[in-house]
């Protein structure tokens, strides 16, 4: 059947449901300025190009389901819909991701939306059990069952979904040391194990670690952190997780790195945390995302009664550009399918938290762009590796990750969320726990072998 380009005047190909189709997506797709092309369920395929610049494709399966998308411009239904393998994306992810954005700007007059309807709802009437083909995900069941999400049965219950995947998985695309946050690039050409070694040794680093002090990691995932610290710092460390398959994982890495006398892991909610003044430096990577909004002042309550006077903590997490966790397609997207948990806020509002328990803030650090080149060479990895990945998990699950990795990484370089480093002590009179300068940051020699 004749592929066909928008924007030429011709014959419409295909069956009656799909020239309505056709005619549709024409007017939809006008004004989208990429090199897209959506193929049809009768095997018809129209440009927003030509054929040979086409970069990345929409392949609908259904015509109830491509209805439903052009009427309503659902962003999130077009994700699901991906997911479960009603529409395939050909091509270039991230372009694929430039869609959302238009579909979101569109302004249709009455006149057109009336045009749409006409041409597209039959096909959804006609085939109702297409729109249906979205089964719910455990998230959405995680939500109906716990009123209260900020409890810890449904922290728990998260982590469990987000990091028990599969130890294997993960494998597939992290680094050799197994470090799932933000990598630290000394330049954009670094392989991402080396960016990664960089990232555990400048914690080490600001945290200004010291033979033989107590560092407690809260939520320490696959233990990098804590074997660095332990291995390079001669620090004694003890962290804490509640994703059951991270806990196992280190306890056996404890072992085999013969370590059983610097590190030490617990299954354990933060909240369960007991003592006062028992740890010289305190550190959080990547945990923070989890702990929700009305859990935050808790959080650092804690940190602050576990960590010694003339102690440091470090706190690693992502902040948004706006105050709360307002409901959006992302927010939603990220709630339902990722982190069922996941809650953001400001990195000033999180500062003023940090102030009210009484700390005080030394240094804060952005490392939005390394958190975007991370992420792009988590999906470069992933995709290399999606045969051996569905070993592990479904297609649905590989999709979830591949776009939700390569959202973010648009989102890192948008600048709608970053992710800080903020370093804190307790406020105490006459008290100087950091050195005058950086200076020791950056030194080869400032970190004992």
């Amino acid at each position: 059947m004749e592929n066909q380009s928008l924007s030429k005047s011709h014959t419409i190909p295909g069956s009656g449901h799909a020239q309505n189709a056709i005619m549709a997506a024409k007017r939809l797709f006008r004004d989208f300025e990429g090199n897209l092309s959506i193929k049809l369920w009768d095997g018809s395929a129209i440009y927003t190009g030509t054929e040979k610049s086409a970069t990345v494709t929409l392949a609908f399966h259904s015509p109830a389901a491509f209805s439903r998308i052009v009427l309503g411009r659902d962003i999130l239904y077009l994700a699901e819909c991906y997911f479960n393998g009603i529409v395939d994306v050909e091509g270039d992810i991230y372009e694929a991701l430039d869609i959302r954005h238009y579909l979101s700007s569109i302004r249709l007059s009455f006149r057109e939306k009336l045009y749409l309807a006409i041409k597209l709802l039959p096909l959804q009437a006609r085939h109702k059990s297409a729109c249906s083909d979205i089964s719910e995900s455990p998230p959405g069941t995680l939500r109906k069952h716990f009123r209260d999400r900020s409890t810890k049965a449904f922290n728990k219950a998260a982590v469990a979904y987000h990091y028990d995947v599969s130890n294997d998985f993960y494998r597939l695309w992290l680094d050799e040391q197994m470090v799932y946050s933000c990598a630290y690039y000394e330049d954009k050409t670094d392989r991402l194990e080396r960016a990664q070694r960089n990232k555990l040794d400048h914690i080490c680093r600001k945290l200004r670690l010291r033979r033989d002090e107590k560092l407690l990691d809260i939520g320490c995932g696959w233990g990098a952190l804590m074997f660095w610290a332990a291995e390079h710092y001669g620090v004694n460390c003890h962290g804490i997780t509640l994703g059951q398959e991270q806990y196992e994982y280190v306890k056996k890495q404890i072992v085999s790195k013969k370590l059983q006398q610097r590190v030490s892991v617990e299954l354990l909610d933060y909240r369960e945390l007991s003592g006062t003044n028992i740890y010289d430096k305190v550190v959080s990577v990547g945990m923070f995302e989890h702990v929700g909004l009305k859990n935050m002042k808790q959080y650092f309550s804690i940190a602050h009664r576990l960590l010694k006077p003339g102690g440091l903590f470090l706190n690693h997490g992502i902040a948004i550009d706006t105050q709360g966790w307002r409901k959006s397609v992302g927010t939603e997207f990220i709630n339902r399918y990722v982190f069922p948990d996941g809650q953001l806020d400001t990195v000033s509002n999180i500062q003023k938290i940090m102030e009210d328990v009484g700390f005080e803030i030394h240094d804060v650090e952005n490392l939005r762009s390394h958190y975007a080149l991370t992420l792009r060479e988590w999906v470069k990895r992933l995709q290399s590796r999606h045969e051996e990945a569905l070993h592990c998990v479904s297609e649905a699950t590989y999709r979830v990750w591949k776009l939700y990795m390569a959202a973010c990484a648009e989102q890192f370089e948008e600048g709608g969320i970053a992710v800080f480093q903020v370093l804190i002590s307790k406020r105490e009179p006459y008290a100087n726990p950091v050195p005058l300068t950086r200076h020791d940051l950056y030194t080869t020699t400032s970190r004992p072998s």
